[in-house]
């Protein structure tokens, strides 16, 4: 009998090292999944996944990490084990399926995901968008053909985006490792940080040259992107990390979040006085820059407080004296519960914005 008695303490014990472990495990991985390090936390939620753990937050953080680095087929697997696991499922997460069916061509599946979104969720502008234009595919496709889409010429294997154009030059974003001795790689995506590159661009061909890096104090050790001149060239609004004269800003969770930044050309042909914008916020992100014709207003993508979802388009007046208005949103017509941003002004005074929450093909579209 004593050596049965062993035998159960000793089956139990190991259980409990074991459930013990595994616990410590999803521990670390939540609190890199809280602080954005979506790639290491994935790396730990799959490792406990395939030894046949389940758990409905689990699969909710892993098809999370992956949504929110644009890998919708990886995503879309998670959240169905999610779904397959659990039919008492927030809201949101009908959306991000079907956005990530969407996107990996599974239409049919992510519309009745849609049609169950939108009627346990009557309030919602993206389930009020997706019943007032249920054909919307059919529209998209009677558009489609229009343009001739090609390679640009100066893309990496790592994320390139953000472009602008300016006096026969692209500016543009970029992840690519330019062989610098410090490498410096972000824990949300797994790639390095961004910097602003150009190359000479042939306007009446199109075709471009050498990449070279932006060699100027606006680039950092942190991200920067979507650059957007203005017409006499002196001077430059752009996206950067909380970042400046050498701080690094931080929100109340202790995450550094994205500000607009603006820098002047000086006489030495060299940019100066950067300086960030006087509505940005340690607790809130504004990003992507663009400009009206007229050069009078600024407009921006934030999740600044009053936002309506995720991430909303606003504008600001840009006044003589070079101050600035109150941000003002540009209102539900434009902005969903998902994320709007990226806008951009044409000569006509037309806005063109990525969003995910109007009737699209999955993730951002135009």
């Amino acid at each position: 009998m004593k050596n049965y008695t062993l035998l159960f303490v000793s089956i139990i014990g190991a259980f409990s090292f074991s459930c013990y472990g595994q616990q410590s495990k999803i521990n670390s991985a939540d609190k890199k999944y809280d602080s954005y390090a979506y790639i290491d936390a994935i790396k730990t939620y799959e490792k406990i996944a395939d030894k046949g753990y389940k758990s409905e937050d689990m699969f909710k953080k892993l098809g999370n990490a992956y949504y929110f680095n644009s890998d919708f087929q990886n995503a879309a697997k998670w959240y169905g084990e999610l779904f397959a696991m659990s039919a008492n499922v927030e809201p949101e997460y009908y959306f991000r399926y079907a956005q990530s069916l969407k996107s990996t061509g599974e239409i049919a599946k992510a519309n009745k995901l849609l049609e169950e979104f939108s009627a346990i969720s009557k309030n919602d502008s993206r389930g009020k968008l997706y019943k007032e234009d249920i054909n919307y595919l059919d529209q998209i496709k009677a558009n489609s053909g229009r343009y001739q889409i090609e390679d640009a010429g100066i893309n990496s294997k790592y994320s390139d985006y953000g472009s602008f154009v300016y006096n026969n030059k692209i500016y543009f974003a970029s992840a690519r490792d330019t062989g610098n001795f410090a490498k410096r790689k972000h824990k949300w995506t797994g790639e390095y940080f961004t910097n602003i590159y150009n190359a000479d661009l042939d306007p009446a061909t199109g075709s471009t040259t050498k990449v070279n890096k932006f060699k100027s104090a606006i680039n950092t050790k942190f991200h920067e992107s979507s650059p957007v001149f203005t017409k006499d060239g002196k001077t430059v609004y752009f996206t950067r990390n909380n970042y400046i004269n050498g701080k690094k800003g931080k929100d109340d969770k202790k995450i550094t979040l994205v500000k607009l930044y603006k820098a002047e050309l000086g006489n030495d042909n060299k940019w100066t006085n950067i300086v960030e914008l006087p509505f940005n916020s340690n607790n809130y992100s504004t990003a992507h820059p663009a400009l009206s014709p007229d050069e009078k207003t600024l407009y921006f993508a934030s999740d600044m407080p009053g936002s309506i979802g995720q991430s909303d388009l606003y504008k600001v007046n840009i006044n003589s004296n070079g101050g600035y208005s109150t941000p003002e949103n540009l209102g539900n017509t434009i902005n969903t519960e998902g994320k709007e941003t990226y806008p951009y002004l044409t000569s006509e005074n037309e806005i063109y914005f990525s969003s995910d929450g109007h009737p699209g093909l999955g993730g951002l579209d135009i």
